[in-house]
């Protein structure tokens, strides 16, 4: 079982290099940082709590500088934050920024882990975090990967006092601290050594920092210059680290490269020593291991032999190598033997000048198809390798073994039958619903993966040198594109069909029928079969024609169905499924499609939400400045509204008088600079009796906010209200923007989901007027989440309610409050 868990682990490392099967390089600085890599048996695990906490600077020295096996673990894949590259947001959001770290991880040279936990939003304090994530269960996933990467050290991004500002931060060095004792205890989470063993790291560093206006760094701490020059890699790693980390683009983090010293300051936390050195005490070497030395040996004969100009000189001493790391060795040498013998691997590999792979004619199959396959080999440098067996999944090849020319490219048509019991390749852990505190994996041993295991998968085993080795690839997609070049996918398994639904959620606010659509996309040819609607209690539903038949793959259909709601209506929700062949599939597709990272897809429940409101609205032109990205403006066409999109051109043309309102899109101040140069056709718009509401802007290093904004100054502060429970005082209740057209009252302010505001208004000029207060627990009330002034005949409105969370998810105060704002009356 211990072999199982290292091989676990193993395939956890191995996942980093299947965005492009052959992306990893084989040059000679490449080839010798492998070789030195060998000589080192460390670990470190780097602990935070998001996607953009890690310090990539510092991971970069210790996985090429130091040679350390480095890992990062976020306990969140960053779900619950903002997206300035899109729309998507939550589960979607998630597994974009799972991959921007992937693809840092890959410019890094760290590994990716990560806990169950769910990132639900800002959080101001610790205790909040733990009482939505379940502490327990979120420390047994930190112990869980600290007791299976056993590091010699641990280092945390965040103390637990708080410098942090973010909940979860301190959340996170607070239980970095308690799994460090906990995953050294036997009794603490004792179901896990059926898989694993205990794991007493030697020391818990905190890696002090000094930013956003508050520095924790000590004269008295250790500090380590991590920005030096790598000449093998020709790059610092200050350089490594910008690169590393502008791969978070849906954050904004694109970053500089520095160059020149830089100084990392490190507190002990717990442990002892380490006074002078992180890995003070431990042994990194061979040394630690008795009758392990000749490994060390051999690995630095491999350095002294090398010849960049013909990397296969060395081959006899790898093969050598690869076969002692190959022996029966106890316990720990036994893990880090099949480390290293992987590591070994790679580099027999790079210096036979190996170049496999094995694309897919089409990007996606279905369980039960057939996939034709593109078998590639290369052996680019001289020396001796005989491919001796190709396996698919379902068996062997029938290929005879033959030795491979030098620089001659062998390639292999095969077609080979997919499991009928293949699963689909979606994200493994938002294959189940899950609450807003955990996802919910079925298979623990999964907890921990930064990814799925590529969906299908072929095994070489050849010779090399006289080494019998065996080389896994997975199926991949590939083709050239125009503008990009040579670009991969990851081979996908899709259900023979998907529906999806136009809307994920649909708001009605009388009783008129609406056609809804249904899309229905073929994976396979001859997909045919019948759609099944499920409606909650009190609507009517009627589809005029359930049948479907696609002929061939990719094809689509749509089918429409009318949908009421009758007086005894129950808000709920709509489900589709598609009987294919006496099963039933109830998934709908979303595909995520970003050049910077790998294409990615989500199958969920194909639902819709249905609501009907008791909403009351006056006019129905209203017009939409985009800014950074949300739905708003299709959730208020639902209701009735005719919006209009302007655009720079149309702001610079177009009277805009004939808008009843003007509503700006998230951070479009932060994302649109030209709207500086309309501010005075925006404040002449509400002189002669428009409407202008702002929703919220950020304040920051990543969207400062420079134009003018409001006909009188205010600020844009950081407070907001995590707590979407947090009780709401009304301050002008007489006020037109809850009277007008709808009444506004406590029950508006149910059922509001995440949080209820962010960027409040913070100091502002005195004709301004607060309409509410709210605040979190233990802190003192806000009265920027809702500012108003009449400007001429017309009136402004900034807000940080968070309208592009709540419509969306068909929160109906939060459409009654909106469609007030927006029906403001002139003032005379």
């Amino acid at each position: 079982m211990k072999r199982f868990v290292s091989f676990f682990f193993l395939s956890l490392y191995a996942l980093s290099a299947t965005y492009s099967q052959n992306n990893t390089s084989s040059a000679p600085g490449d080839i010798i940082e492998g070789i030195e890599k060998l000589e080192v048996v460390g670990s470190v695990l780097y602990i935070a709590a998001h996607p953009d906490d890690e310090n990539t600077r510092l991971l970069a020295y210790l996985a090429s500088e130091k040679k350390m096996r480095t890992a990062y673990l976020s306990l969140t894949r960053g779900d619950g934050g903002q997206n300035l590259i899109g729309k998507e947001q939550g589960d979607p959001l998630g597994l974009i920024r799972t991959q921007e770290l992937l693809a840092a991880r890959r410019m890094d040279g760290a590994e990716q882990f990560f806990t169950r936990a769910n990132d639900f939003g800002y959080s101001k304090n610790p205790e909040e975090t733990f009482s939505i994530w379940n502490k327990d269960s979120i420390l047994a996933d930190v112990v869980w990967t600290i007791r299976n990467f056993r590091p010699d050290v641990i280092i945390c991004r965040f103390p637990t006092t708080g410098e942090g500002g973010h909940g979860h931060h301190t959340a996170s060095a607070i239980l970095a601290q308690e799994a460090f004792d906990a995953a050294a205890d036997p009794n603490r989470f004792p179901w896990q050594l059926a898989h694993t063993t205990v794991w007493k790291a030697k020391r818990l560093y905190w890696n002090t920092f000094n930013f956003g206006g508050t520095n924790t760094t000590a004269p008295d701490q250790l500090k380590i210059d991590v920005g030096v020059y790598n000449p093998l890699l020709g790059k610092s790693y200050g350089e490594i680290a910008a690169e590393s980390r502008s791969n978070h683009k849906s954050q904004g983090f694109g970053s500089a490269r520095s160059r020149g010293s830089g100084i990392e300051y490190f507190k002990l936390i717990k442990g002892e020593g380490g006074a002078t050195d992180l890995f003070e005490g431990v042994d990194i070497s061979w040394k630690r291991f008795d009758g392990m030395m000749e490994i060390q040996h051999l690995a630095d004969s491999c350095k002294k032999m090398f010849v960049p100009s013909n990397p296969a000189t060395i081959l006899p001493l790898l093969v050598k190598l690869y076969a002692l790391l190959d022996k029966n060795y106890p316990s720990e040498q036994a893990r880090w033997a099949e480390i290293k013998r992987k590591e070994t691997e790679d580099l027999i590999l790079k210096c036979a000048g190996l170049w496999i792979e094995v694309d897919a004619a089409d990007y996606s199959t279905v369980p039960g198809a057939i996939v034709n396959l593109n078998v590639q080999l290369v052996k680019r440098n001289a020396c001796d390798v005989r491919l001796d067996k190709i396996s698919y999944w379902t068996g062997p090849d029938t290929t005879q073994p033959f030795p491979l020319k030098t620089n001659e490219l062998i390639s292999i048509k095969h077609n080979e039958p997919v499991m009928a019991n293949q699963p689909w390749s979606d994200p493994y852990w938002l294959r189940e619903k899950h609450s807003v505190s955990v996802f919910n994996i079925i298979n623990p041993l999964l907890i921990g993966k930064p990814e799925n295991d590529p969906a299908l998968h072929v095994l070489f085993q050849l010779t090399i040198a006289g080494a019998m080795i065996t080389v896994e690839r997975p199926v991949v997609y590939k083709y050239t594109d125009p503008v990009k070049g040579e670009v991969y996918r990851p081979f996908e398994v899709l259900p023979p069909a998907t529906v999806n639904i136009a809307e994920k959620m649909y708001v009605f606010s009388d009783a008129s029928a609406r056609t809804f659509d249904f899309v229905i996309h073929a994976n396979m040819d001859g997909a045919a079969g019948t759609l099944q609607l499920k409606a909650p209690e009190g609507w009517i539903v009627t589809l005029k024609n359930a049948d479907f038949h696609l002929d061939k793959k990719g094809d689509e259909t749509i089918l429409q169905a009318s949908i009421s709601p009758s007086k005894t209506g129950k808000n709920g929700t709509l489900s589709a499924s598609l009987l294919i062949k006496n099963n039933t599939y109830t998934k709908s597709i979303r595909r995520i499609e970003y050049d910077h990272i790998p294409y990615q897809f989500i199958l969920s429940d194909a639902e819709a939400g249905l609501v009907n409101i008791n909403l009351k609205k006056t006019g129905t032109n209203i017009a939409y400045i985009p800014g950074a990205g949300d739905d708003i403006p299709a959730c208020l066409k639902q209701i009735g509204y005719n919006v209009t999109i302007l655009t720079d051109e149309m702001l610079k043309t177009e009277n805009l008088s004939r808008y009843q309102a003007i509503l700006t899109g998230v951070r479009a101040y932060n994302t649109t600079e030209r709207l500086q140069l309309y501010y005075p056709k925006l404040m002449q718009y509400i002189q002669n009796g428009g409407n202008l509401i702002v929703q919220y802007n950020t304040n920051s290093r990543i969207g400062p906010v420079v134009a003018k904004i409001g006909p009188y100054p205010f600020t844009i502060s950081r407070d907001r209200v995590t707590d979407e429970h947090a009780e709401i005082q009304m301050l002008l209740p007489q006020h037109p923007a809850f009277n007008i057209p709808n009444k506004i009252g406590p029950d508006d302010f149910e059922g509001w989901i995440q949080e209820r505001g962010i960027y409040f208004a913070g100091e502002m000029d005195a004709h301004y007027k607060g309409l509410l207060s709210m605040h979190d627990p233990g802190e003192k009330a806000s009265e920027g989440s809702l500012i108003v002034t009449p400007y001429g005949k017309g009136n402004f409105v900034y807000t940080g309610l968070v309208f592009f969370r709540e419509l969306p998810a068909g929160v109906p105060g939060a459409y009654r409050l909106l469609v007030n704002l927006l029906s403001l009356p002139p003032n005379k």
